[in-house]
């Protein structure tokens, strides 16, 4: 199913982001969509909305705990704000891709709050809640590219990556644990430990992979591609990717880079959230992948295939905008 992307495309061709801009400067209504279990902020309603009327806005809330996402998407909104991590930020882009009936795109404006963070991140949206809220108020657009995927049942793009091997096999282990923390940090320990633990006594898959018409085959233990620059627990893997590009970023890491992937796992323990992982890396506009095996992970979300069956992946590019 395609998710629309060719008029917002055109659209932007013919001069959308200068008529946006001019939209947001003098924009009055913003809609703040809140997930309070997101981190361990103090994001109250209270709190949230006397942040963005002291810098002029008129302000609706939403906690995305009671409200459908169907209801997401406003009209009567210049601005969709999101405090919350990543996970909700995808539910709002799916909305505005795949809703069939909406008069306006409007911008995103990200509060990140989330555990990993990896879209704020990958956007550099850095400082205090009131210095980010401030900035909204500037106009300041960043265009952000969306891949689609065609050959996935559960869903139709992604925002972060899609890849398969050592981190949906993660995202599983952590899905099945019980009493982990609330805290972000110790959550984001807690990942990473046990993505060591799973690099160092995974098999490996054979993949079969069309990138740039170019075919590529072999044995892996991860095959990401990225759209942003970091996954998962702020895996920094494809640190020279772009979100408005319109490529992807491949990443590849063979059954011989075992020990280089589970050192850098181990670094990014040790250093911190800046640690980088230089592997094998091609940009792409599109993608053509076979994985012979069944777990699949498209951002947070984990699947399932029942079968050895080609994926395709291809770049569309500024489809998305934030404040930034």
């Amino acid at each position: 199913m395609s998710i629309g992307l060719v008029i917002q495309e055109k659209s932007f061709q013919s001069g959308f982001l200068q008529e946006d801009f001019r939209v947001i400067y003098n924009m009055k209504h913003i809609k703040v969509l809140h997930n309070p279990a997101a981190g361990t902020s103090d994001h109250s309603r209270e709190i949230l909305k006397s942040q963005l009327e002291a810098v002029g806005f008129e302000c609706s809330y939403y906690s995305t705990k009671e409200t459908d996402e169907e209801e997401f998407i406003s009209d009567r909104a210049d601005i969709m704000a999101v405090a919350g991590g990543d996970g909700t930020v995808r539910k709002l882009a799916d909305q505005i891709l795949n809703r069939k009936v909406i008069r306006k795109k409007p911008p995103i404006a990200l509060l990140p709050c989330g555990t990993a963070n990896n879209i704020g991140r990958t956007l550099n949206i850095q400082g205090t809640e009131e210095e980010i809220i401030g900035r909204w108020t500037n106009g300041n657009i960043q265009p952000f590219d969306v891949a689609e995927l065609r050959g996935v049942n559960d869903t139709n793009f992604i925002m972060e990556g899609f890849g398969f091997g050592v981190f949906p096999k993660l995202i599983k282990k952590m899905k099945s644990m019980k009493n982990r923390s609330e805290d972000p940090e110790e959550e984001l320990e807690l990942a990473l430990k046990t993505l060591h633990d799973i690099i160092v006594s995974y098999k490996g898959r054979d993949c079969e992979l069309v990138v740039n018409g170019k075919e590529i085959f072999g044995q892996y233990l991860m095959v990401e591609i990225m759209n942003v620059q970091s996954v998962g627990p702020n895996l920094n893997i494809a640190p020279l990717a772009s979100v408005n590009d319109g490529l992807l970023d491949v990443v590849l890491v063979s059954i011989e880079e075992r020990d280089t992937l589970a050192s850098y796992v181990m670094n990014r323990l040790k250093k911190g959230k800046d640690e980088v992982f230089f592997g094998t890396s091609i940009k792409a506009e599109s993608v053509k992948v076979k994985w012979n095996g069944k777990l699949f992970h498209a951002d947070d979300q984990l699947g399932e295939q029942k079968k050895k069956t080609e994926i395709s992946i291809w770049a569309r590019k500024g489809v998305l905008e934030f404040l930034v």
